[in-house]
């Protein structure tokens, strides 16, 4: 049954993707196939040369090798550090569960059950974290991935974000109604100029720029090679610091109409809260989030060719950290007997929908998705909402169920489209089966 599951799976993922093939097709691993160590990637001293990944040829970026890049990002790509600093570290309760394991559902579009556990080598985790009620109940890793060793988080990273910006807005700080070049003169001319801070944070800038993971000519590739993200191409002649790039980003139509998911729009908020607070977002991550927390292991940030931080997708950091976050947005802002941010913060992230005061996003596999401050709102009857990022990394947050889920993934295809259909069934019978038990609790 997994295997005709896993198959559909791929296929479907194939679907998404503009640039697959049927050669690829057919050369496509299992998770259990491409497992890092059982392939041996940049495994000896040297590693043997078909198993070496690099980052100037991009193999670092392609599967299978990514299985082993996203555990081992900073080995490839330069860093800044976040530091936890030297306080204590906020302890986790640990309750684990040996029943989750066989929780069952059905795959959106499918006809079969799946187990929780089949789900998680379908979409290629590298590790997962389950909390309830702030306590570990379930905790695995595959592959490359270990417990004490850190992983690259891509686009979760805009909730971290996007929560310090929301705070300075309730600071009286930054002011959600002020322009772009209010704040960025070096903008003026760009198409961001006239874009609000809060048309920034739900992205509903208006702007000529293509999203398309799996189209090498599109916008986001460009984007890359100036943030070093990917190698450029001999031919590249555009921008190299992710600054300049912003320079030429042009406007495609009114800003505020309606969403449309572009990571530009988190590194200009990012340039933002460092101008209004003088300091670069790696310090701010630190003093507002990582020191407060108590994070396990300081964080790291990608930089640019001049040290610039990849505030879009950058963020490295080890799976406890990011369910310790998960948790702290659950708890309305509160953790480690502190109120990390402000409550009013986090409940209009959760009520957005609810009170009609964020723009809905289209998906494939949810009707009602909404998007508010770098956060998705998944429109269930939970009130689950949600950071995410490309290849299948996300923290899901179920206030009903009580539950958070930290996972990383290195999925194939780079589009969440790809995985959906897999995991958000699974988490939500995850959620329903916590409720469950917890009734069951209180009967007796």
């Amino acid at each position: 049954m997994i295997t005709k599951l896993l198959s559909i799976a791929l296929i479907t993922a194939m679907l998404f993707s503009a640039a697959s093939t049927a050669q690829e097709t057919k050369e496509l691993l299992t998770a259990q196939a491409s497992d890092p160590n059982k392939v041996g990637w940049m495994l000896g001293a040297p590693p043997p040369a078909d198993k070496v990944i690099r980052f100037d040829d991009g193999s670092y970026l392609k599967f299978p090798q990514l299985r082993w890049s996203f555990s081992n990002w900073r080995q490839l790509r330069p860093t800044v550090r976040i530091s936890r600093g030297t306080g204590p570290i906020s302890q986790l309760t640990r309750i684990e569960r040996d029943d989750l394991d066989g929780v069952t559902f059905i795959p959106y579009g499918g006809s079969e059950e799946m187990t929780w556990k089949q789900s998680l080598a379908a979409n290629y985790t590298d590790g997962i974290v389950v909390l309830h009620k702030g306590a570990i109940v379930y905790e695995h890793y595959f592959g490359a991935l270990k417990a004490d060793s850190s992983h690259i988080a891509f686009s979760v990273s805009k909730s971290f974000v996007g929560v310090i910006a929301a705070s300075l807005v309730s600071e009286k700080s930054l002011d959600p109604n002020a322009t772009v070049a209010h704040y960025i003169p070096e903008l003026k001319d760009s198409g961001f100029a006239d874009a609000t801070v809060a048309e920034l944070l739900d992205m509903t800038t208006n702007l000529k720029f293509d999203e398309t993971y799996a189209n090498p000519n599109a916008d986001i590739w460009r984007f890359s090679y100036a943030a070093g993200v990917r190698p450029s191409p001999p031919s590249y002649t555009g921008p190299a610091s992710i600054y300049d790039f912003l320079k030429t980003v042009k406007k495609d139509g009114k800003h505020g109409e309606r969403f449309k998911y572009r990571s530009i729009n988190t590194e200009v908020l990012s340039w933002i809260i460092s101008r209004v607070t003088g300091q670069g977002i790696e310090q701010l991550l630190s003093d507002r989030i990582w020191k407060p927390i108590g994070m396990q292991s300081d964080g790291y940030i990608g930089v640019d060719s001049i040290g610039t931080a990849w505030p879009s997708g950058g963020v490295n950091l080890q799976l406890r950290d990011l369910a310790r976050f998960g948790e702290m947005m659950r708890m309305q802002g509160r953790f480690n007997d502190r109120q990390i941010l402000p409550e009013s913060v986090v409940a209009d992230i959760q009520q957005c929908i609810k009170l009609k005061s964020c723009p809905k996003a289209e998906s494939s596999h949810s009707g009602n998705r909404h998007y508010h401050k770098q956060w998705w709102l998944m429109g269930n009857e939970h009130g689950a909402f949600a950071a995410r990022g490309v290849y299948g990394q996300t923290v899901y947050i179920d206030p009903t169920a009580k539950m958070v889920i930290a996972r990383f993934a290195s999925n194939p295809m780079a589009s969440n489209d790809n995985n959906d259909a897999i995991s958000l069934p699974a988490y939500q019978a995850l959620a329903e089966y916590l409720i469950s038990v917890d009734t069951a609790s209180t009967l007796d």
